[in-house]
C-alpha cells in the first residue's frame, strides 16, 4: 500500500499532505490522554514491531503478496490518537531511510495507512466489545474482525484519491474492484496478525492494551434489593507499579528477529498495489524516489553482497532507529501531558479561580 511518488498528481498530493499534518497535529494532542506510565514505554515498541513485521510479505494469490499496514494493531495496543502516530513515524523512516513510499506521496500514505486504518478499526473495535461479552476472547475477536475491516477500507481510499487525481487515465471500477479484492485477502493476513498479538498481550499484561482497560467487570452486590458496585479490591501489586520492562524487551527481542533474519524468507512476490498497478497501467508514470541512492535503499546496506546479511542488517537498523525516533516522539508527549498537570500548574489555577 506504500504509494510511490507519481502515482498521484501534485494538487491531491498537497491535500492529503495537508490532511495527514493536520491529522498529526490533533494526533499529538489527543496522545497525551493516552500516554500514562504504561503505555508511552511500549508506543516506540508498537512503532518498531509494524516495521519488522511490514518486512513479512505473505503470499495472498497467485503472483501477490500482502503485509501488514498496522493501524488497528496500533490502535488497539496504545489507543488511536497514538496509533496514528506510531504508523506516521514507521512511514517516515521507511520514505527516508528506506526509499520505500514516495516522500511527495506521504501524505497519501499517511492518510491511507495511518488515518483510515486506525479510525475504521478502531470504530469497529469499539463497537464490537460493547456488544460482545466482557472477555479476553471478545477483545482477540473484535481485533481480528478490526484489522481485517480496515485494510479495504484503505484500499478504496487509495481508489478514491487515483480517481480525484491519478495520473494516468484508467477504468476506476477495475481498479477498485482489483485493489478491493486482493486486499481482502491481505486483511486476513492482517487481521491474524493484529489477533494473535493483541491475544498474546492481553494474556499476560491485559492493563498494557488500551482497548482492553475496561475489560474488567465491578463485583456487584445486592443491598436492599438493588445491585451496586462493590468496593474494588486492592490489587496485591498496584498497577503502576508492575514495570511494562519484561514487556518491552520481549517485544523488541521479537522485532528484531523478525527484521534480521526471517525478513529474509519473507515473499518476493509484489504487493497488492504493485500489483495492480502493474496490471492497470496505473505505474505509468512512477517517478525515482528522491532518496532511492539512499546506503539502506530497498532494505538492503550499500556495498554488502551478501543478501541475507544485507537485509538483515538493514531490518535490525529500520527496527533501531524506528524505536528510537518513535520513543522520542511518545517521551515528550508524555511530558507535554505530565507539565499541563504539573502541580505548580494547577496550584496556579486554584489561585487565579480563588
Amino acid at each position: 500500500m506504500h504509494v510511490p511518488d507519481g502515482f498521484i498528481d501534485a494538487p491531491t498530493s498537497v491535500v492529503t499532505g495537508v490532511v495527514a499534518a493536520a491529522a498529526v497535529a490533533v494526533s499529538l494532542r489527543g496522545a497525551r490522554r493516552e500516554l500514562d506510565e504504561r503505555t508511552a514505554p511500549l508506543a516506540g515498541l508498537v512503532a518498531a514491531f509494524i516495521f519488522a513485521v511490514q518486512m513479512l510479505n505473505f503470499p495472498v494469490a497467485a503472483g501477490t503478496s500482502g503485509h501488514l499496514l498496522g493501524g488497528a494493531l496500533a490502535a488497539i495496543l496504545v489507543g488511536p490518537y497514538t496509533g496514528v502516530l506510531c504508523v506516521s513515524v514507521v512511514l517516515l523512516m521507511q520514505g527516508i531511510l528506506f526509499a520505500d513510499g514516495g516522500l511527495t506521496a506521504l501524505g497519501v500514505n499517511i492518510t491511507n495507512m495511518a488515518i483510515v486504518t486506525t479510525v475504521v478499526a478502531y470504530a469497529v473495535f469499539r463497537g464490537l466489545v460493547k456488544v460482545l461479552p466482557r472477555s479476553r476472547r471478545s477483545v482477540t475477536v473484535a481485533s481480528f474482525v478490526a484489522a481485517l475491516l480496515s485494510v479495504p477500507a484503505a484500499a478504496l481510499a487509495f481508489t478514491l484519491m487515483y480517481a480525484v487525481g491519478g495520473t494516468t487515465d484508467v477504468s476506476i471500477g477495475k481498479v477498485a474492484g482489483a485493489m478491493v479484492g486482493v486486499h481482502v485477502l491481505i486483511g486476513i493476513g492482517e487481521a491474524t496478525i493484529t489477533a494473535l498479538t493483541v491475544g498474546a498481550v492481553v494474556a499476560v499484561r491485559p492493563d498494557l492494551v488500551y482497548g482492553a482497560r475496561d475489560l474488567r467487570q465491578r463485583l456487584q452486590l445486592r443491598v436492599g434489593g438493588e445491585l451496586v458496585d462493590a468496593p474494588a479490591a486492592e490489587p496485591a501489586v498496584p498497577v503502576a507499579a508492575r514495570s511494562p520492562r519484561k514487556v518491552w524487551a520481549v517485544g523488541l527481542v521479537t522485532s528484531l528477529v523478525l527484521a534480521g533474519f526471517v525478513s529474509f524468507y519473507a515473499s518476493a512476490n509484489p504487493d497488492g498495489l504493485e500489483k495492480v498497478a502493474a496490471d492497470h497501467g496505473i505505474d505509468k508514470k512512477t517517478e525515482d524516489h528522491s532518496t532511492a541512492d539512499s546506503p539502506l535503499a530497498d532494505y538492503g546496506v550499500k556495498d554488502i553482497t551478501d543478501a541475507r546479511l544485507s537485509g538483515g542488517l538493514a531490518g535490525v537498523i529500520g527496527v533501531g532507529v524506528t524505536v528510537v525516533a518513535g520513543s522520542a516522539v511518545f517521551w515528550a508527549v508524555r511530558r507535554r501531558r505530565t507539565d499541563d498537570v504539573s502541580p505548580s500548574s494547577t496550584s496556579t489555577t486554584a489561585g487565579s479561580s480563588a
